[in-house]
């Protein structure tokens, strides 16, 4: 297949950074959709150009100097002074506190998928809690083993696991986001922002006052409460606390969810000054029932595969952060932080272990291979004749992980012209002791698995299936630098770049397959520029590169001839290469204030080439084995355009995003596609589309005020077609397209009760957001006796579902 080249053009409003909030009331954003800051406009001067930089200072009180807006963008981890939105050499995203309320969701996801073009997310745990979210082909996963290609940052402080990568959304509480920004083309954001970074901004009580009382219900037996509290003490101190918790029965069975978490923030800050103590915990309770066969969603939507799925995910975190204004033009800023992950997974599964030529013993795979225990024994058979034997894979990973960064920033002039220069530096060590062990059982007619007590030890050949106890240590070092220069009141370039070190030990608790010690290092430059061709049209281009190491799980599971159970179990170490990824995108944007509110769009284009990309290699034959491995170049290209239109009354955004993702060079995978060949290999060509990346996606959202207390609201979103995971040669038909429409509104009792509700999926349509492959001999279709004879396996979106709340601020 032949490769397209594309670059990819990006469109968007605004972005607003918002003063102190009053009373528990959103703030007022634009720019979209960033807090602004207030700026004292700088003294008259007979060269404008040569005048000090005016100091930002958010939430600054009001003064007799004159005093306007300014929206500013983060481009690097620090919580300080981010960039005017004219002079970002990039694509701006951003979704305010108003925008997320608005989806009435306990996910930032959703409002990132309907506010950010170009964002989309599927469930392929089965959780509304721990979306896949996809922006540009790039992917931040809860599931383990997935590859990451997002970073995510939490006031300043990276929160990617430690073991995998993975990113846990279901710890982090909704009510307590200020404002998610999605920043693109920028290695300032270090490991893992190869598509990008997401940063989201939590408030604390300098810029949230009041009170708010939460609570909702509705489909599924969902119930959900919030408490968020920010209060300013004596002009100088500041108190928030924010506290969620959530049960959902779901609407698969065996899908039961209870999420509780809470993140508190307490405040100094004077002359412009600031310090915040801020952590959070979380314990929340998870099922997982991930894909299910076409063949049994057809009897019944809610239908699951294997049980028991469950995840247990408990955090505790603490952050103290500081930023010195020591002059008119230097700022200073630290963070130190402390955090504790503890996960433990159950997951039900098809078995490889299976009756021996003598029916009494246990073998692995083949009916000759003897299957042992944990005493290195073969297994007798005590399964009554006829069981279907099946197991319970367990992991359980522990994550000790502190860090310390630092960054200065200085906005003197140079050479008599405005300049905005950045320096930081990171450090961060983890450590985690990662277990996993497999339980045989048998499966009813129900598919729940029911274990026996047997556990397997080290079984197979090659293939290793036992135990698993692994000790690992994650060093990552940063340095980075970043210069936006003033070459004219209009025309502004960036340069610069990080240095990334990462160094990563594993050390083997039950032997020595697993030691190894890995040492990865790279600088990824960056460079751009912007010209503002009129007051309200910014045009902008950049180039960056960026880079992520192998995990710990992928470096323990990264060899074809000892594969693993993916994202449960590691057998051995072989060396993979880091991903490279190499970036650029141009693209235009504007606001115009009209009669009927503010007006802002974007348009842009982008291309991103991936260099020894990682990918899940499954493994023929083995139901659920796999391993890891670098498959050479990948490319990512697209276009993304957005307008919006915000007044008093109405709020309006549309967007449209095209994807284009695609292999560069030819590769055998495992695969259970049917097109696969007599050994389970398919034959990936250049130009070959990557599976699971739709390539359009159209968002629509708008809300109207039909009077002063009752405000009605709509959203949609089409979803185009997509390849089957499995399917990389692109010969099985895709997944279909999706569209989904949700409505919405809110009666403003009182000044201080408001009642709200919501319908998703109005049209109950039936769609699947992923579909991938399954080992259709691996178990019987209990429903009619007989084999599977449909290889898809589905990821349901839910049914149509109705919501209500009422929401009281004090």
């Amino acid at each position: 297949m032949r490769v397209r080249g594309l670059v990819i053009v990006s469109i968007s409003t605004g972005i607003v950074i918002a003063s102190d909030a009053v009373a528990a009331q959103d703030e007022q954003t634009n720019v979209q959709n960033l807090p602004p800051v207030e700026v004292a406009a700088p003294a008259p001067s007979a060269r404008p150009i040569t005048s000090a930089r005016p100091v930002a200072r958010a939430g600054a009180p009001g003064s007799a100097a004159l005093r306007t807006r300014l929206y500013v963008y983060p481009t690097s981890p620090g919580t300080g002074r981010g960039l005017d939105v004219d002079k970002v050499p990039s694509s701006i995203n951003a979704v305010d506190a108003g925008q997320i309320r608005r989806t009435n969701s306990p996910n930032i996801a959703d409002a990132l998928q309907q506010y950010v073009p170009g964002v989309s997310i599927n469930e392929v745990t089965g959780n509304p809690f721990q979306p896949d979210i996809q922006f540009r082909g790039y992917v931040a996963s809860p599931l383990a083993g997935t590859p990451q290609g997002l970073a995510v940052y939490q006031n300043g402080v990276r929160i990617n696991e430690a073991f995998s990568d993975i990113v846990n959304w279901d710890l982090i509480p909704t009510a307590a986001i200020r404002s998610a920004v999605v920043v693109t083309n920028n290695p300032a954001y270090g490991l893992n922002a190869l598509g990008g970074a997401i940063d989201l901004q939590m408030k604390n009580g300098f810029n949230y006052q009041g009170a708010e009382i939460d609570i909702m219900g509705g489909s599924f037996g969902r119930i959900q409460g919030s408490a968020q509290w920010g209060k300013q003490v004596d002009g100088n101190w500041s108190v928030y606390g924010a506290l969620e918790g959530i049960h959902d029965n779901g609407f698969r069975n065996f899908s039961s969810s209870d999420v509780r978490r809470f993140y508190g923030d307490v405040g100094y800050r004077f002359e412009g000054n600031e310090f915040h103590l801020n952590g959070g915990v979380a314990n929340n309770s998870l099922a997982g029932p991930s894909t299910v066969p076409a063949e049994l969603l057809q009897q019944y939507w809610g239908a699951t595969y294997t049980t028991p799925q469950t995840i247990s995910n408990k955090v505790a975190y603490l952050n103290l952060t500081g930023k010195v204004e020591a002059t008119p033009t230097w700022t200073f800023e630290g963070t130190a932080r402390l955090r504790r992950f503890k996960q433990g997974t159950v997951d039900g599964n098809p078995t490889d272990t299976l009756p021996c030529d003598d029916p009494t013993l246990l073998c692995f795979d083949d009916d000759d291979v003897p299957a042992f225990g944990l005493n290195g024994v073969q297994l007798a058979n005590t399964f009554a004749p006829g069981a279907i034997l099946s197991q319970i894979d367990r992991t359980s990973t522990k994550s000790t992980s502190f860090g310390i960064s630092g960054q200065a920033t200085n906005t003197d002039q140079l050479f008599g012209h405005g300049n905005r220069f950045v320096v930081g530096a990171s450090y961060d060590l983890s450590k985690t002791h990662f277990t996993g062990s497999t339980e045989l059982g048998t499966i009813g007619t129900n598919y729940v698995v029911t274990g026996s007590g047997i556990f397997l030890g080290q079984s197979g050949e090659p293939t290793s299936i036992g135990p698993v106890s692994l000790r690992t240590v994650n060093q990552y070092q940063g340095l980075y630098a970043l210069d936006t220069f003033d070459v004219t009141d209009r025309f502004a370039i960036t340069g610069g770049g990080r240095f990334n070190a990462a160094q990563i030990s594993l050390m083997d608790q039950l032997g020595t397959a697993l030691n190894g010690d890995h040492a990865f290092y790279r600088f990824n430059p960056i460079v751009g520029g912007t010209f503002r061709i009129t007051p309200e049209v910014t045009a902008y281009a950049g180039y960056s590169e960026a880079n992520r190491v192998p995990t710990p799980l992928e470096l323990g599971c990264a060899d074809p001839a000892r594969p693993c159970i993916i994202g449960q179990f590691l057998v051995a170490d072989p060396p993979l290469q880091q991903v490279v990824s190499k970036t650029v995108e141009a693209g235009f944007r504007g606001t115009k204030e009209l009669i009927i509110g503010s007006l802002g769009w974007k348009v842009g284009a982008y291309r991103a080439t991936n260099y020894d990309d990682i990918v899940a290699t499954p493994i023929p034959g083995l139901t659920g084995f796999g391993f890891f491995q670098n498959v050479g170049r990948t490319r990512r290209q697209g276009l993304e355009a957005e307008v919006s239109l915000k007044s008093n009354v109405l709020a309006f955004q549309a967007s449209y995003a095209f994807l284009d993702a695609r292999f560069l060079d030819a590769l055998t995978l495992g695969s259970d596609s049917p097109f696969a060949d007599a050994d389970g290999n398919i034959q990936v060509l250049p130009g070959n589309q990557i599976p699971r990346l739709p390539r359009h996606l159209i968002k629509a959202s708008v809300e109207y005020a039909v009077t002063d207390v009752w405000k009605v609201g709509g959203d949609a979103l089409f979803v185009s077609s997509q390849f089957f995971l499995g399917d990389e040669s692109n010969q099985f038909p895709q997944l279909p397209s999706y569209t989904v429409f949700n409505l919405h509104t809110s009666y403003q009792v009182t000044k201080n009760v408001q009642l709200y509700g919501r319908v998703n999926n109005i049209f109950d349509h039936r769609y699947s957001t992923l579909g991938t492959f399954f080992d259709r001999e691996a178990l019987p279709n209990f429903t009619n006796g007989a084999e599977f004879t449909d290889p898809r396996s589905l990821s349901p979106a839910r049914p149509r579902a109705f919501y209500a709340g009422m929401r009281v601020t004090f």
